[in-house]
């Protein structure tokens, strides 16, 4: 008799456990629709603040440049890699776009410390150590971003001008992909978007989406940046981005 009233108690405290079991997992199940299933899919705040700050930088328009520079760092972006983003892009638009980019950040600096804005600066580049050389440096690099061995002879341009592809390897490869300021992913967004911004450069950027894809970036990413290249560059230029990404993709999917 005394196991009973226990064994009732049990009962109803099961009971209880269903019923509360089915109503959070109603819950879960109404909370979990909303999500995306997939947030890989889709470019961060930070990075659609890039993808921008590079275009209307490669494209000299200092005004609109302003307000993705302020929408980065709200973003979480930094001081430090908003201004390596300014300096990554000049290998591929030159000095005069990445300097007046540069200029253009220190006036919003400014304004945003006279708001009572303080900013993050963020981490400063790792001093890099190696013992090889730079060219030998840059080829490692190269080939983890292309997924080939650069091994064999020169071709092409390259063999043309010689020069051209020491200062590929030694400096772009080397001196600035090397830096840690930034990731690939986030070094590849800066130069999709400036060479898709330039425009008539299509083996370049062609070789730059294939990367981006190589360092973790999705087709859906790549495919919300050329819409963000409309806005930025045009029309004519995401048009022209677009053929070239749809390229790219057939080719991996044939693979």
């Amino acid at each position: 008799m005394t196991d009973f009233p226990n064994k009732n108690i049990s009962m109803k405290s099961i009971k209880i456990f269903l019923v509360l079991g089915l109503f959070l997992s109603c819950i879960t199940k109404d909370i979990n629709a909303q999500q995306p299933t997939n947030t890989t899919q889709i470019l961060d705040s930070r990075q659609q603040a890039i993808v921008r700050i590079s275009s209307y930088t490669a494209k000299g328009d200092l005004e609109k440049l302003q307000k993705p520079l302020n929408d980065g760092l709200d973003a979480g972006l930094t001081i430090n890699e908003i201004r390596e983003v300014l300096v990554h892009l000049y290998a591929y638009c030159g000095f005069p776009r990445s300097i007046r980019g540069l200029q253009t950040f220190m006036q919003v600096l400014n304004e945003r410390k006279a708001r009572g804005i303080t900013d993050v600066k963020g981490s400063e580049p790792s001093p890099i150590k190696s013992g090889t050389s730079k060219y030998e440096r840059g080829k490692k690099v190269l080939g983890e971003l292309t997924k080939s061995p650069q091994h064999g002879p020169l071709t092409g341009y390259s063999a043309f001008a010689p020069v051209i592809d020491s200062f590929l390897k030694e400096h772009l490869f080397a001196d600035i992909f090397e830096r840690d300021v930034l990731t690939y992913a986030e070094r590849e967004l800066v130069t999709i978007a400036v060479i898709s911004t330039i425009g008539n450069a299509d083996p370049m950027l062609q070789g730059h989406l294939s990367i981006s894809l190589n360092v973790g970036l999705t087709p859906a990413q790549l495919q919300q940046f050329v819409s963000i290249i409309k806005t930025t560059a045009g029309k004519k230029e995401a048009k022209a981005a677009q053929k070239v990404l749809n390229a790219v993709l057939k080719t991996r999917q044939s693979r």
